[in-house]
């Protein structure tokens, strides 16, 4: 079995299949042809991806019932509030495929100081009078553009959505755009401790 972490770039397809006039993985990742992503990164989120050919860790990751640890570096619109992080840890209302969905309590800190970032091309708008504050969101869910949607719901839209870790395994140290090979042990250990 192949097992690989990557730090998906912003605006890339989370996928090796063509698609014309955008980036997937194949434009960054030459890995052997029977290995995918496990879950997947919108095209416009950036950070954490697994790659394997191990079908039995896919569905160990992607199965809601075993609940992995996902963290997200968020900056958002806004000086965002003690109120409003308030009601992201209790968790908000949010439509999915049009339905009413109550989110799953989950962790929502401002971090005091920026993290450090890579580049991004293109930067998010400056707007000289608006601040634009970086948030840490750790859910045990992941639906359809839930980040992006939570932060909405308290009124604070993300502007840069980065997943920084699953349960132990992280990009710290892997910079955008690259790839790292992990052993099966490594990766179990890492995910299922």
């Amino acid at each position: 079995m192949l097992y690989y972490i990557i730090n998906k770039p912003y605006l890339v397809l989370s996928q090796f299949s063509a698609v014309e006039g955008k980036e997937t993985l194949t434009d960054y990742f030459g890995v052997q042809r029977d290995v995918y992503p496990v879950g997947r990164l919108d095209f416009d989120s950036e950070g954490l991806l697994i790659l394997t050919n191990d079908k039995k860790l896919n569905h160990r990751l992607l199965n809601p019932t075993f609940e992995h640890e996902r963290e997200y570096w968020v900056q958002v619109d806004g000086a965002i509030t003690e109120n409003a992080l308030e009601e992201l840890n209790r968790g908000v209302d949010i439509s999915i495929d049009g339905k009413l969905y109550h989110t799953k309590p989950c962790k929502a800190s401002l971090f005091e100081t920026s993290p450090i970032v890579h580049e991004r091309n293109p930067p998010i708008r400056f707007r000289k009078e608006i601040p634009a504050p970086w948030i840490k969101l750790i859910l045990k869910e992941g639906k359809n553009r839930q980040v992006r949607r939570m932060t909405a719901a308290v009124g604070f839209p993300t502007l840069r959505l980065i997943r920084h870790r699953i349960e132990a395994l992280s990009i710290t140290n892997l910079a955008s755009g690259k790839i790292l090979p992990l052993s099966e042990n490594d990766i179990y250990k890492k995910l299922f401790r």
